[in-house]
């Protein structure tokens, strides 16, 4: 595998490291009775700090060490969310404009959100305008469900994945 970026800048947070732990499965769906059981009137706020402390502590693809935030790829001003629409918007910058792991870092983020959030929310990922040179086609991949699903679907690529969300702090 070829390094795009052999020699990032490294940014580190004061931040607590929120550690999740690796699952077995894709679509946690363990608290599924409990999200039916709640009373409809009775909607779980969810703010723009709790969104980042779920995505950044998910390690870079080619630098399995760094997470996205000591990448400064995700910050909290990056991530928008509309609680009248349900809807989670967020920005991530690639460390350079040729960056070939945008698409599995936006997957990664995705699965990370999918496993986290209320059924509710839609999530919108895309990279920073101007930050990739394939912006558009990356954007495309991460926002269709089709593609994502297709995506999923694939061994590697999931592996790849599950790899970037085990936290840096696992790691060996």
């Amino acid at each position: 595998m070829e390094i795009y970026n052999p020699n990032p800048t490294v940014y580190k947070s004061t931040r607590p490291t929120v550690r999740y732990p690796k699952e077995s499965s894709l679509w946690l769906v363990d608290d599924l009775d409990d999200r039916q059981d709640k009373d409809e009137d009775e909607v779980e706020e969810i703010d723009q700090d709790e969104i980042f402390d779920l995505i950044r502590s998910i390690t870079d693809p080619e630098h399995k060490h760094m997470t996205l935030e000591d990448l400064m790829v995700v910050t909290a001003p990056q991530i928008h969310i509309s609680p009248a629409k349900n809807v989670v918007d967020i920005e991530f910058t690639p460390t350079v404009p040729h960056c070939g792991m945008s698409t599995l870092i936006g997957l990664s983020i995705r699965v990370r959100l999918l496993r986290s959030l209320p059924q509710r929310f839609k999530v919108d990922i895309r990279v920073k305008p101007g930050s990739h040179q394939s912006e558009h086609a990356i954007n495309k991949q991460l926002n269709d469900k089709e593609r994502v699903a297709a995506a999923l679907e694939n061994p590697a690529l999931l592996t790849a994945v599950e790899d970037c969300l085990v936290s840096a702090d696992h790691r060996d």
